[in-house]
């Protein structure tokens, strides 16, 4: 489960991937609050607390304040996507004078999200 904290247009965590979006398929449900996604097209979708969706590859993620989402992503399209967004938050949280870890979290330990969850609060980011 994510909680998200801020609103967020997370594009930029995908620069560099094919087409600068994530080309992992998502199913997901929201569990509160509000979750969207721009796809390849540019068209954005906006899912509300209910909503169960399937979003295919070619679309970056749009966070809303207060969200709260479950969502499965398999392994292999996970661990092929992720180094991309984990290079560029690290980018991201230097630009921003955010301390970044030493050592950061690996995808199965924290994920994106939690990753930046984790680095806007006082707790640890390793887990």
């Amino acid at each position: 489960m994510e909680t998200h904290l801020n609103d967020l247009d997370a594009a930029f965590l995908f620069k560099g991937a094919p087409n600068d979006q994530c080309q992992a398929p998502h199913i997901g449900y929201v569990l509160k609050g509000k979750y969207g996604m721009r796809i390849a097209d540019g068209v954005e979708e906006v899912f509300e607390a209910g909503d169960a969706f399937f979003i295919g590859p070619g679309h970056t993620p749009i966070i809303f304040a207060g969200c709260e989402i479950v969502y499965f992503t398999r392994t292999e399209d996970a661990d092929r996507e992720i180094p991309v967004a984990m290079a560029n938050l690290m980018k991201y949280m230097e630009e921003q004078g955010m301390e970044v870890p030493a050592v950061p979290p690996t995808p199965r330990t924290l994920g994106v999200s939690g990753f930046l969850r984790c680095c806007r609060s006082s707790v640890p980011c390793v887990s």
